[in-house]
């Protein structure tokens, strides 16, 4: 299911305005730079290149795959972009030329494969891949059921004057629906994405299942420890040599 359709990839720069800013790109540029060590990146769910466009300025060659046309279309309308390639297409089954030193899925876009089998798939496509020793990195949420009281399926994750966001559990299905309501002149804008929240042992029997082990697992791109109290986490698994 494509979430990110025109009215969404028009506003997603301005309206993720904070995931653009150079604390929050540079330090993941960085980590994926050293993984990379020399060979080229692949990135599933490209979006309009926060990501991307840095890394490729950084040497790496890039290639991403995206089933929205409408954030393709703003990526490569970017300083940059021409040295990209892109593929359009789920990037659960969607296959590209060649083999990768690093893939990688940042900012929860994991979690808009809203099925276990799309998941697993999604490991599985990225294994066949990487290049012998390559690495497959995810940067995503720990699902904060630890903080829902019992029969409560609402949680807030930002709350403004002019911002509202829920994320909605359905923890029997382990779905989650997250809704964005937006202030623009004198009404509201909202949009919902259903998503599947995943453990980080759920993860990793993923990779297991696909040939790749866990080599490292942190709270966040600056490799701090991750904890039973981080609210995310960045995984890093490997495929053997």
């Amino acid at each position: 299911m494509n979430s990110f359709d025109e009215p969404v990839a028009a506003s997603y720069d301005e309206t993720a305005a904070e995931m653009f800013e150079p604390a929050a790109v540079q330090p993941c540029v960085e980590l994926l730079v050293s993984l990379a060590a020399g060979g080229a990146a692949l990135e599933l769910g490209i979006g309009t290149g926060r990501i991307a466009l840095p890394l490729a300025a950084r040497g790496v060659p890039v290639h991403g795959i995206d089933l929205s046309e409408a954030m393709l279309r703003r990526l490569q309308a970017k300083p940059g972009a021409a040295g990209i390639g892109v593929t359009l297409g789920d990037f659960a089954t969607a296959t590209v030329e060649g083999t990768f030193a690093v893939a990688y899925l940042v900012f929860n876009t994991i979690m808009n494969l809203t099925t276990q089998d799309e998941q697993v798939a999604c490991f599985a496509n990225v294994a066949r891949h990487l290049e012998p020793g390559g690495r497959f990195v995810i940067e995503v949420m720990v699902p904060q059921l630890q903080t829902l009281p019992l029969g409560q399926t609402v949680q807030p994750f930002i709350v403004t004057p002019t911002i509202l966001g829920f994320d909605e559990y359905d923890v029997a299905g382990q779905g989650l629906v997250s809704h964005h309501y937006r202030l623009e002149g004198e009404g509201w804008r909202q949009e919902s994405t259903p998503c599947r929240y995943v453990w980080p042992a759920e993860l990793d029997l993923m990779a297991r299942l696909a040939g790749l082990d866990l080599e490292d697992r942190w709270a966040d791109w600056d490799r701090s420890p991750f904890l039973s109290t981080s609210a995310s986490h960045v995984s890093v698994w490997r495929k053997a040599a």
